[in-house]
């Protein structure tokens, strides 16, 4: 499913143009991460749609559409994200899934999600190959951008009569998780046919057999086992399957310069494996960088973002994991996931940013979360039918924390699928063709919308302050608030008003002097600020304002 990158250029020109902005210092507490299912998102290589004997049964949106690793780089250098201000990638599990297909009571399912492992050192091939992972990487790098990859530790894929259930030294099939006490949360399976993985486990486990009989086949089995044993060498960790799982996910950043993890299913296991997995990580992105000095953004540290479902901004640094309260960013992460803002963006502007700032500033000061108002696996998204997508990019994107779009947020996809059931409904394909034809839907066009996103992201992406400054409100009407950043030497500050009236006369609350020249990068309009105040000659949905 390929669309012309020219119509869509076409249709956002007609939108508006979108302003370039300077660079400005990269930090997480401000990023704007790209959230995408790689399968879900663009088909560069059609040839790879289907791999491993899967068929085309699925039931509705729970089989392969044709997404792949080459798709995502071709968008990369399309300029697609960079129009969006984006500073970071956030990838499913590229690794090989399970080859079968399973019913877990919402209709025949396959793993092109990249949540249901089989090899945990392989790409799969329906999404590409370790080449076409290698230049994903190098090209969002070559772009200014990180890449996140999403990693799991708690479980395998299901058992299919194509993929074997694990040695039980590796893994439990059973109890069931009731999610009532840290133990029924953490050493149970979320669901039936879903092995848990014992991370608990201290005692030396073998390699499973079928991953020894599948290196066989493949003439790679001589070379993983000696690099697992000077793994465990240099280490001197136990054989034991969370180390083993620690190795495999560090590779991929030994190998390709992958940024950080985004951690699937956190809660669900014991919350010390994080900062065991932070330390291993940390060391293979540091030989990386050292190995590729012309590639590396920066002398960033290696980043993890955590998904601890139900947690909450409030929540701060104790979150109640069953009766157990748990300091997740003393476990090895650097922000965590808030669940909360698809909810909270419901609130007006003020109640949403005030607090945010005022909890980011406060006990979680030098930490930070990741916004987002739709998922993957959220069946309560804000706004799902998108009726307002103007607002929620706006309540986003000018959020206090960091920001996660996820994909098509920007184009207004709509999050239910006739004949889908659950989770399905948000992981519909990218609607380039909607964005390349510009339609029009309840009073809007796509393309006005992303533009709009763009023009938003772009600013964020040159402000620090946005995301990571703090904030403060100047005035009601029309509603105005100022964002002011200090830190390390870099300072930064910002003017926002929302719904000027043309003309209106906007306070800028003290931060810009008399007699200074601002610029309104929505429209791109200038003016000169007297009385405190700044008039300019147009305005749009949103002004934002900046020297």
């Amino acid at each position: 499913m390929k669309f012309s990158v020219l119509a869509a250029s076409l249709a956002l020109a007609a939108a508006g143009p979108a302003f370039a902005r300077p660079a400005a210092p990269f930090t997480w507490e401000n990023a704007t991460v790209y959230f995408m299912l790689t399968d879900r998102f663009h088909n560069g290589d059609p040839r790879n749609d289907l791999a491993y004997g899967r068929r085309a049964d699925a039931a509705v949106a729970r089989g392969y559409a044709g997404g792949d690793l080459a798709g995502i780089t071709e968008k990369i250098e399309s300029g697609y994200f960079k129009d969006l201000g984006v500073t970071a990638l956030w990838i499913t599990p590229p690794v090989e899934q399970i080859h079968g297909s399973v019913d877990e009571g919402t209709g025949n399912s396959y793993g092109f999600h990249g949540y249901w492992a089989k090899d945990f050192t392989a790409v799969d091939a329906n999404l590409g190959t370790e080449a076409d992972l290698r230049k994903l990487v190098d090209t969002a790098h070559a772009h200014g951008m990180r890449v996140l990859l999403d990693v799991v530790m708690n479980h395998t894929g299901p058992v299919t009569a194509a993929d074997p259930v694990w040695p039980q030294d590796w893994v439990r099939t059973s109890p069931k998780c009731t999610f009532k006490t840290a133990k029924t949360i953490i050493e149970c399976t979320l669901v039936a046919n879903l092995p848990d993985i014992l991370t608990e486990r201290d005692a030396a486990s073998a390699l499973p057999p079928h991953l020894v009989a599948k290196w066989k086949k493949e003439g790679r089995y001589e070379r993983e086992v000696a690099e697992l044993d000077d793994f465990f060498k240099r280490t001197g960790y136990p054989r034991a399957p969370r180390y083993y799982l620690m190795k495999w996910h560090a590779d991929w950043v030994r190998k390709f310069g992958f940024d950080g993890f985004r951690a699937d299913t956190v809660k669900h296991t014991e919350e010390g494996v994080w900062k065991e997995l932070k330390v291993v990580a940390s060391e293979a992105y540091e030989d990386w960088k050292r190995a590729n000095p012309s590639k590396k953004l920066g002398d960033d540290k290696f980043y993890m973002t955590a998904e601890v479902y139900g947690y909450a901004i409030g929540h701060a640094r104790r979150y109640d994991n069953g009766g157990r309260v748990v300091d997740y960013f003393d476990q090895g992460f650097d922000s965590m996931i808030n669940f909360a803002m698809k909810s909270d963006a419901a609130k007006d502007y003020e109640d949403l940013f005030s607090d945010y700032s005022d909890k980011l500033h406060g006990p979680l000061k030098g930490y930070s979360v990741l916004n987002y108002v739709s998922s993957h696996d959220d069946g309560g998204p804000f706004d799902k039918l998108r009726t307002k997508p103007f607002e929620t990019a706006n309540k986003l994107l000018l959020a206090p924390g960091a920001a996660q779009i996820y994909y098509g947020d920007e184009t207004a996809r709509i999050l239910q699928i006739e004949g889908a059931e659950g989770d399905a409904h948000l992981r519909s394909f990218m609607n380039w063709d909607e964005l390349a034809k510009n339609i029009a839907r309840n009073g809007y066009r796509i393309a006005e919308v992303r533009q709009h996103w763009s023009k938003l992201g772009l600013f964020r992406k040159a402000h620090v302050a946005v995301g990571a400054g703090v904030h403060e409100k100047i005035a009601d009407k029309p509603y105005t608030f100022k964002r002011t950043y200090a830190k390390g030497g870099v300072t930064d500050k910002v003017v926002v008003a929302i719904d000027a009236a043309k003309g209106a006369a906007i306070d800028v609350g003290g931060v810009f002097a008399n007699g200074a020249r601002v610029t309104d990068h929505y429209t791109g309009a200038t003016a000169v600020v007297a009385d405190g105040k700044v008039r300019f000659p147009a305005t749009g949905r949103v002004t934002l304002i900046a020297e």
